[in-house]
Order: C-alpha cells, then sequence, then structure tokens
C-alpha cells in the first residue's frame, strides 16, 4: 500500500528504484591491554593506518575534482591531525591497541566538536566516516560505505560522508536520501553537483526495508513507499517533462518579457569549469578559492600557485563575469597558518575576512595572484569578501585591493544579518553585494546549516530571510548597485523567479541547476515574479511561502 514520507528535498530530480542501504559503520574495537614491548609496534601500525586512509581520500578526490576534491582533502587533513596523532600514540604507550586508541582518541575529538557551539555539528559526520575508514584498516574489515549493485537503486544511510557522495556512480545510485543532515550539507551540495535527486533529514528513512521500491522527488522532499502505477506514472511523466525542457534552453537568463537575469555558476576550481561552461553559464558567481589552501593547512600556497590556478578559470570565460570570493576560513574549514585553535565559538569568532584582516600578508598574496591572473584577459573580474559585517570592514578589504593594484570591481558578501540592515552603508565602499543565503539563514535563525533538526529554519523561504534579501536588493538599486545571489537558494528554479521579484540582478548556482533556473524564469514576466515575491514575503512560514508564490505563477 503506498505511503507518503517528506524529508527537505536538497536536489532536484525524481528517481524510482529499489532500496539498498549504506553499510554499516565500524563495529566498537574491543578495550584489551597489550604489552609495553608492543606498543612501538601499534603505533606504527595506527600511522601506517592514518596514513593509507588520508591517501586513499585525497586519491578520491583527485578523481572526482572540484568542489568534491576540496571537501576530501579537508577530510584527509582529519585524518593526519598531529594532535589526534599524538593522542593515539599517547593511548597506545599505556596500553591500548592501535584501533582502540584510533577509536577513543577520536571519541574525545568528537566530544570537543560537538561542544564548539555546535556550529562543526556537520563536520563530526566527516570525522566519523575517517575514524571508521582508519579503525577499518586497522582490523583488516570492508571499510563502510557504497553498497555494490549491477541493478541501479536508490541509497539509504543514516548520512553521507563526502569521501562516498563524490564518488557516486549517478549510472548504478538514481538518488538518495539521509536520516540526517541539512540543506546546506558537503552531501547536498554534492548531489546537486552531481545532478542526482536527493532528500535529506527524512526520519525513519533507515527503517524502510531493503529492496523496497520507492520513488523520491528532489524538488519536494517525498518519498512514496510502494507507489502505486498511477504515481509511477505521473512521475515518470514529469520526470520526463523536466528533463526535456531545460535541455531545450539555451541563452541568457532572463523573464518572458525580456528582463535579464544573468545566470552564473558557483564553482571550487578548475575542475568544475567544464560542466559550468556545458550548463550554458554566463560567468562564474561565486568561486570558492579556499580549495587551493587545503592541500597543506601549515602554509599559504605560493604566489605563482595561485596565478596559474585562477587563470585557468578566467580563461575559460572570455567577455564573462567572474566573481571571485577571496579566502574564507575559519568555523568549519579552519587553516593552522590562519585561524585560532582555542576559540569556544568559531562560528562567531575570527572567520572569514576578520581571519585575512588579521593576516594581511596572506590577502595581499591573494589579491596580488589574482591581478597577475588577470592581466591581459577580456573577462570582467569581480572580487568579493566574506562575512561582512560592516561599512568598516567594506572599507578595509576595498583598501586592501586597491593597495593589491587590483582592477576588478570590489564586493560584500552579505551573510551577516547587520550587513543587509546596513547594505546601503556597505555600498558606499564596494561596488556590489552577493547574497549568500546558506549563512545568512544560519545567523539569521540562530540554525546550524549542518543540523538536520534545525533544516526548518535553514529553508531559504523563510519569509524573514526574504525581507532581508528584499532589503540588500533594495540597497542596491537605490545605490545604482548590483545585488546578485550565490547562496543554494538560487537553484530552487520556483524560488529563483521570487529573488528575481525582490529584485536580485544575477543568480548563482551549481552547474547543473542552471538548465531548470532559465527555462522555468523564461516562463514569467517580471510583474509576475514580483507578485509572487510579495505574496510569499506576506506570509508567516517557508511552507506557505512556497505554496503562495507557487499559486501567483500557476494563475490559481
Amino acid at each position: 500500500m503506498e505511503t507518503t514520507l517528506r524529508g527537505v528535498g536538497v536536489s532536484h530530480g525524481v528517481a524510482i528504484g529499489e532500496v539498498r542501504h549504506m553499510g554499516t559503520a565500524v563495529l566498537e574495537p574491543p578495550a584489551k591491554q597489550i604489552p609495553a614491548e608492543e606498543a612501538e609496534r601499534e603505533q606504527a601500525r595506527a600511522r601506517r593506518a592514518v596514513e593509507a586512509v588520508a591517501a586513499d581520500l585525497m586519491a578520491r578526490g583527485n578523481l572526482a575534482g572540484g568542489e568534491a576534491q576540496a571537501v576530501l582533502e579537508a577530510q584527509a587533513m582529519m585524518a593526519q591531525d598531529p594532535e589526534l596523532i599524538a593522542d593515539v600514540e599517547r593511548r597506545i604507550a599505556v596500553g591500548s591497541t592501535a584501533e582502540r586508541a584510533v577509536y577513543d582518541a577520536f571519541a574525545s575529538y568528537r566530544a570537543l566538536l560537538a561542544g564548539a557551539g555546535e556550529y562543526l555539528a556537520g563536520r563530526v559526520a566527516d570525522l566519523d566516516d575517517v575514524r571508521n575508514r582508519i579503525v577499518a584498516r586497522l582490523l583488516g574489515v570492508p571499510m563502510p560505505g557504497v553498497p555494490d549493485s549491477d541493478e541501479p537503486y536508490i541509497l539509504i544511510a543514516r548520512d553521507l560522508a563526502p569521501a562516498d557522495t563524490a564518488l557516486l556512480d549517478p549510472t548504478l545510485v538514481l538518488g538518495f536520501v539521509t536520516e540526517e543532515g541539512g540543506p546546506t550539507s558537503h552531501s547536498a551540495i554534492l548531489a546537486r553537483a552531481l545532478g542526482v535527486p536527493a532528500i535529506v533529514a527524512l526520519p525513519g528513512a533507515g527503517e524502510l526495508g531493503e529492496g523496497t521500491e520507492i520513488a523520491i522527488d528532489g524538488s519536494s522532499g517525498e518519498v512514496f513507499v510502494d507507489p502505486s502505477a498511477e504515481k509511477r506514472a505521473a512521475l515518470e511523466a514529469d520526470a520526463a517533462a523536466r528533463k526535456a525542457a531545460p535541455s531545450a534552453s539555451s541563452g541568457p537568463g532572463a523573464t518572458s518579457d525580456g528582463h535579464t537575469v544573468p545566470l552564473l555558476a558557483n564553482i571550487g576550481g578548475p575542475g568544475d569549469v567544464a560542466a559550468a561552461v556545458e550548463a550554458g553559464a554566463e560567468g562564474v558567481g561565486l568561486f570558492r578559492t579556499e580549495f587551493l589552501f587545503l592541500d597543506d593547512s601549515a602554509r599559504a600556497p605560493s604566489e605563482e600557485k595561485q596565478t596559474a590556478a585562477y587563470r585557468q578559470v578566467l580563461e575559460a570565460f572570455p567577455q564573462g563575469r567572474v566573481v571571485v570570493r577571496v579566502l574564507d576560513a575559519g568555523a568549519d574549514k579552519p587553516l593552522e597558518f590562519l585561524t585560532p585553535a582555542d576559540e569556544p565559538n568559531p562560528a562567531l569568532g575570527v572567520r572569514g575576512l576578520r581571519s585575512l584582516l588579521d593576516h594581511p600578508d596572506v590577502l595581499r598574496t591573494q589579491l596580488t595572484a589574482l591581478a597577475r591572473a588577470a592581466e591581459g584577459l577580456p573577462v570582467h573580474l569581480e572580487v568579493m569578501a566574506p562575512m561582512v559585517a560592516d561599512r568598516a570592514d567594506a572599507k578595509a578589504f576595498a583598501d586592501a585591493c586597491r593597495e593589491a593594484g587590483l582592477h576588478a570591481k570590489f564586493g560584500a558578501m552579505v551573510e551577516i544579518p547587520s550587513a543587509a540592515l546596513r547594505a546601503r552603508s556597505v555600498l558606499q565602499e564596494v561596488e556590489f553585494l552577493s547574497l549568500g543565503t546558506n549563512d545568512l539563514a544560519q545567523y539569521t535563525f540562530a540554525a546550524d546549516r549542518q543540523v538536520g533538526a534545525v533544516s526548518r529554519l535553514q529553508d531559504p523561504w523563510q519569509p524573514a530571510l526574504l525581507d532581508l534579501v528584499a532589503m540588500a536588493a533594495e540597497a542596491g538599486r537605490a545605490e545604482g548597485k548590483s545585488c546578485g545571489v550565490c547562496g543554494e537558494a538560487a537553484s530552487d528554479p520556483l524560488l529563483a523567479c521570487v529573488l528575481t521579484g525582490l529584485g536580485v540582478t544575477s543568480l548563482s548556482m551549481g552547474a547543473a541547476s542552471i538548465p531548470y533556473v532559465r527555462t522555468t524564469l523564461a516562463k514569467y514576466t517580471l510583474a509576475q515574479c514580483e507578485r509572487a515575491a510579495a505574496a510569499a514575503r506576506a506570509t508567516e512560514s517557508a511552507d506557505e511561502a512556497r505554496a503562495a508564490a507557487q499559486a501567483v505563477l500557476s494563475g490559481e
């Protein structure tokens, strides 16, 4: 009998198939003691296992490329953390086996993360995955992970580690559903990059029986268990229509009455460029440069290395617009040479632009590398700072850009509510704004973007968040300057229409979403988008806002 479950849809598309469950986590190793003379051998075993797992994660990252590479390299850094390794060796020295020492050391570090204001809760899943891989290697058992199957299936998991998500085979994994995670978790972002339908934060997903047939809608977040023939037919027809429409779309983003809305791509590095070009991106709206800094957490990459990487991206968009975000480190992306190690709540501490202003040499090198990379190219380069709180922050960044001889537009990301509330003030110092809706939602609602339990408050349809977007867009209009959105909110075709109606001047998203957004925008006039935006803001919840906008655009 057909039943319907609802989670949070994070990657568009429809998939119908049988359930396969993620491999179980490694069992807790027994707490047995070893003789003192075996300690050195056990310590060597632990070091070899750590290095092997780190090397495997790096190799997976190299295969995956782009954003996935940055995520997996960050995991490899977790595995090789000197303090963790020292803790493991101390535990072995007093009698623990290698596998038990690893298990207990990671448990201790896990507790520290969980107590850090929960901002790092999303990284706890990554840490657990690293621990499980090291322990599995030491025990000589299969790695936990994606099941083996000759037939396509829908993957069910408590959560998905980046190492698994990054290398999913879309010809076999039709889609996935997780019990935990949020709309801006690593799994969600990588799912969108892969173009795989995905649903997160679905309580009880693990109880779905192996082999059960389900249908999932990655837009609505619905899971249909044992779908009827009629439901299957309707979903298949809907999926075919959704797939056909974007494939026929091309050209610049615009409403049906010709109001242009440039559609740009979010990328993590040169590896993401090909997909962006293929999707018809009109440029890059968010170039996350931190991927380049994850190779070595102890020091920043050289100016030469940075210049070469930036030029690869800039050359791919001649005459196009490329918006580069300078290094966004801290909180869930700590770097040994840059971010404090002892902050009680890193999410509210020295991160983003604050870190760079504390280390002006790092910022100066990056800006100089960008200036060199753009020399002789016709690209429209724009550079923006993350985590700008006020006009003083914006001025400090603009001054640093000018001092580095950078010929580009200087901008500020609006991720902190104060920047939206005082957007006109910020625009006295910079030439554009870019709304990072993921962090803006997190700070507006005090809801960690990685925690599935508060995913209701991370929903970009929340009317309060739409109000802040409208304030920033109105400030841009009043100052005659642009105000784009580069958060994942832009990848929702319906919400893209609402954002356009709020006055947003460009939309940037994962490359796979661009054709869907282009097709949907082209169906409606600017006036319709404006009415949908007004209707959404007049509601009291995200669900009501979504329904109100849909009603306006469908003519109900």
